[in-house]
């Protein structure tokens, strides 16, 4: 199907993004980016695409072709159901399939962010720690009974 410069015209007077009048990519549009945060997002909620399909009502293979960069192009209402299943702005994977650069929502839960943050460092401080003490323990061994450990 062709959409018109009439179409689009009108559409444009409507508000209503030109870019999602077509099927097949546009020119512009980004799916490996709504990809990459879809499964980062899905990924940090240890949500499956059978539960995220459920709760944003669409289904599974169509969540599939996006999870994988969308090789056919989907719907705004079906890119703002996923959205908003994962508790992002209905408009979000909208804004990161049409925006150069990859946007963080104002509403997202910065606690989400925090809390996932915490846990890396807290993982990289328990490695640190196991390793010191590993080097302390093949300190100890090396060194001979009765020795200035300052030597």
């Amino acid at each position: 199907m062709l959409v018109s410069a009439v179409t689009i015209s009108v559409m444009a007077e409507r508000g209503t993004p030109t870019v999602y009048t077509a099927r097949g990519q546009v020119d512009g549009e980004d799916w490996q980016a709504v990809a990459a945060a879809l499964n980062e997002r899905m990924a940090a909620r240890r949500i499956g695409q059978q539960e995220l399909a459920r709760l944003s009502g669409i289904s599974v293979s169509t969540l599939r072709t996006v999870q994988h960069g969308a090789s056919r192009r989907v719907q705004n209402k079906t890119l703002e159901a996923i959205a908003v299943a994962l508790n992002w702005p209905a408009d979000h994977l909208i804004s990161i399939l049409v925006t150069p650069q990859r946007q963080v929502p104002a509403e997202e839960p910065a606690g989400d962010q925090v809390a996932v943050a915490i846990a890396r460092v807290e993982r990289t401080l328990q490695q640190l720690s196991d390793r010191l003490a590993s080097v302390e323990n093949h300190l100890r061994a090396d060194r001979p009974t009765g020795s200035d450990p300052r030597a």
